[in-house]
C-alpha cells in the first residue's frame, strides 16, 4: 500500500482521537514502525491491522471508519493532484476521469503504487457508474472519497452499491447520482 494512505490515516486518527490514539492503535495492531513515508510502499496487511484495531478501540465498524476516512482524505487528494483536475470539472466529471487523469499517472510515476482500478462511465447527465476493482477490497474508502469530493464541490449525491466484493461479487459497482437540491 502506498505510504500516502498511511500518512493520511495517521492524520485522520490524530484529528479524530488525539495524538496518543495513533500510538495506541499502532500498539494494538502490532505495528512497531515509527513512521511512514508518503513516497514508500508498505504491506497491505498493516493498514488492515490498523483499521481493525481502530474498530476495536472505537466500537465503530471498520467499513464505517473506512468510509469516513475516505471523506477525510478527499481534500488532501484533490490538493495533491490539482494539476490533473480540470478547472471546469465538478464531482461527476472528476469521478469519470479519475482513472485516466490520476490513477494511470500514479502507477507510472510512483514506484510501487497500486491504486484501485476504476472503470467509470457517464450513464446519464446526472449519473456516473464506477466499477471498482482491487484485491484490497477498500470500496468503503472509495465511497468516502466520492462523498468528500462532492462536499468539496458543494454538491449532493446519492450513492448506490448494487454489487460489492465484500458480499462476494467480482467487483464493486458504485452508482453516483446527483440529488436534486431544493
Amino acid at each position: 500500500m502506498h505510504g500516502t494512505i498511511f500518512v493520511e490515516l495517521q492524520k485522520y486518527v490524530v484529528s479524530k482521537l488525539g495524538d496518543q490514539a495513533w500510538v495506541t492503535l499502532k500498539s494494538e495492531a502490532g505495528v512497531s514502525r515509527d513512521s511512514y513515508n508518503a513516497l514508500e510502499t508498505y504491506p497491505d496487511a498493516e493498514v488492515g491491522s490498523l483499521v481493525a484495531a481502530a474498530s476495536r478501540v472505537t466500537g465503530v465498524p471498520a467499513e464505517a471508519l473506512l468510509e469516513d476516512f475516505g471523506a477525510f482524505i478527499a481534500p488532501d487528494l484533490l490538493e495533491m493532484y490539482w494539476g490533473a483536475v480540470q478547472p471546469e470539472w465538478r464531482t461527476l466529471d472528476l469521478l469519470e476521469h479519475t482513472e485516466k487523469a490520476i490513477h494511470e499517472v500514479v502507477r507510472i510515476s510512483q514506484k510501487g503504487a497500486t491504486p484501485p482500478y476504476l472503470n467509470a462511465q457517464r450513464t446519464a447527465a446526472n449519473e456516473v457508474t464506477i466499477t471498482y476493482t482491487s484485491a484490497r477490497k477498500l470500496c468503503a474508502v472509495a465511497k468516502g472519497i466520492v462523498r468528500g469530493v462532492a462536499t468539496h464541490y458543494g454538491e449532493q449525491f446519492a450513492i448506490e452499491e448494487p454489487t460489492c466484493m465484500l458480499r462476494g461479487d467480482d467487483a464493486c459497482t458504485l452508482r453516483v447520482r446527483t440529488e436534486s437540491q431544493a
